[in-house]
């Protein structure tokens, strides 16, 4: 799941690439610096207000076009600074809630990863699909990285995948290939999953609630982006490994060849390990999968949001417990470590939206939304939406966070669309593809540094080998979304 700690990036016996993550600050203190200077904008940014009025379509207030007014002043001082990250979460006056229901239910989820990775099922699962491709190793690229995206685009798969660099290493370089293939099997493979959410409760679900429409809106265009981007990404990576395994002079890393292979074929193979689902493991895989759809089911039809999906969750955990026999302490302590895991999710989420309590209180977000609003809403549909794309692409590098990004751009960049006649849901579409995008090389991103310290790929090798898929799947995304915008938002 998309994390922002850089812990991940420890596991690898070479000090460069883990060094390279280091000399960039934490998106804890990204975020809390973004708090200061937005508090410092509040002193120079005139303070103004639109009209407000409820949509039906949404089910909130929006701004009223051409209602925009100055107004006094409310400049935000350290207090208020200091209570920022606290405001995210709820407001300390009327106790009303921002961020706290999302914090919630991220660490409801969490626990219910932890408990189903407790089971095993899941390592055992992709252990199996691995193993079982030994001798037709070509496809076990399209399989895999179609696992590992079904990950990524449901639950954000993200630090789970360095568990599998281990095991698929030396098979794919028993085939033939390099370890930038294996590499990119899987952080391309739930990397693309990522920047085609569907139902990934950490970008399409996050930042759908911060841009105040149901998640299901803008779903059709999103599985365009998962399947062709897919297809884009499978399609390239074994043209790459069919001209590495027939010259391996060919291989971006091919000085390093020997070396590799000394590496991980030194005793023969991967981890070994079961590579056999129990019916138990497939039962949970079934319940795992059927709680998603469920939760599709209810948001689209049954006005589920925030509390109902963290039961569905919790009851899903324990489900999934009883099944397993994990036993109480086992249920209840993988449960909390699952919760754990993700807490520094749900705190970024409440710096985020700290950010945004600043400059509402500020009575700045309004000036801003006007200032955008005038040089944006000028553009046509397609313009209007490539130049979001290209925002939060310079975002992502900022703030690697989906969690976190989502929270602190959609509250002031969704309204936009209003103005230049696009749905919000196309806004988020834009965020989230910009940010998976960015997350397949981004040097903040714990992910990515960990994955290729772990299969010894320099930083500077994968720019070599990603770039020109780079390229072309930013083309094919903004011709998607120019396609969204052309269509009124409504895929």
């Amino acid at each position: 799941m998309p994390e922002t700690s850089n812990e991940a990036a420890d596991e690898s016996p070479r000090g460069d690439e883990p060094d390279l993550q280091s000399r960039f600050p934490t998106a804890y203190t990204i975020l809390f610096l973004l708090i200061v200077l937005v508090a410092a904008l509040t002193w120079i940014i005139p303070a103004g207000q639109y009209d407000r009025e409820l949509n039906e379509e949404i089910g909130r207030e929006v701004a009223v076009p051409g209602t925009y007014q100055t107004v006094e002043a409310n400049p935000q001082g350290p207090i208020d600074v200091l209570l920022a990250p606290i405001a995210g979460f709820y407001d300390p006056d009327s106790y009303s809630a921002n961020a706290i229901d999302v914090a919630l239910f991220v660490l409801l989820l969490g626990g219910f990863l932890g408990v189903v990775n407790a089971t095993g099922s899941i390592d055992t699962g992709m252990r199996s699909a691995m193993r079982s491709m030994e001798g037709r190793e070509i496809w076990m690229i399209p399989i895999l990285m179609t696992l590992f995206a079904i990950g990524g685009t449901t639950y954000g798969m993200a630090e789970e995948t360095l568990a599998f660099y281990a095991i698929l290493l030396p098979l794919v370089m028993k085939a033939g290939y390099d370890a930038v293939t294996g590499v990119a099997i899987i952080l391309i493979g739930a990397g693309i999953g990522v920047l085609g959410s569907t139902i990934n409760p950490f970008a399409t679900i996050i930042a759908s609630d911060a841009a105040s429409i149901p998640f299901t809106n803008g779903i059709v265009l999103r599985f365009v982006i998962l399947i062709g981007g897919l297809a884009i990404c499978v399609a390239y990576v074994m043209r790459y490994a069919a001209r590495v395994q027939a010259d391996n002079d060919r291989s971006v890393v091919a000085r390093q060849w020997d070396a590799h292979r000394r590496h991980f074929l030194k005793d023969g193979g991967g981890e070994e390990g079961d590579d056999t689902l129990t019916g138990t493991q497939k039962v949970i895989l079934v319940v795992f999968a059927l709680t998603f759809i469920a939760m599709i089911w209810g948001v689209s039809s049954q006005d589920w949001w925030m509390a109902r999906m963290g039961a569905l969750f919790l009851g899903a955990a324990i489900l999934t417990g009883l099944i397993g026999r994990l036993g109480e302490k086992r249920l209840t302590g993988a449960f909390v470590d699952g919760a754990r895991d993700l807490l520094g999710v749900a705190l970024v989420i409440g710096l985020a939206r700290g950010i945004v309590v600043v400059m509402e209180d500020g009575l700045i977000a309004d000036t801003i939304l006007h200032a955008s609003a005038q040089t944006l809403g000028e553009l046509s549909s397609v313009a209007f939406i490539a130049t979001m794309f290209g925002i939060e692409v310079g975002m992502s590098f900022f703030v690697p966070s989906s969690s976190g990004l989502a929270v602190l751009s959609m509250p002031i960049l969704a309204p936009l669309a209003d103005f230049a006649g696009v749905g919000r849901d196309l806004v988020v579409t834009a965020y989230q593809s910009a940010n998976g995008l960015v997350n397949l090389i981004n040097p903040t991103f714990a992910v990515v540094i960990g994955g290729l310290a772990i299969g010894r790929v320099p930083y500077d090798r994968w720019i070599v080998f990603i770039w020109p898929l780079l390229l072309i799947l930013t083309a094919f995304i903004l011709v998607v979304l120019a396609a969204g915008a052309l269509m009124g938002g409504a895929a």
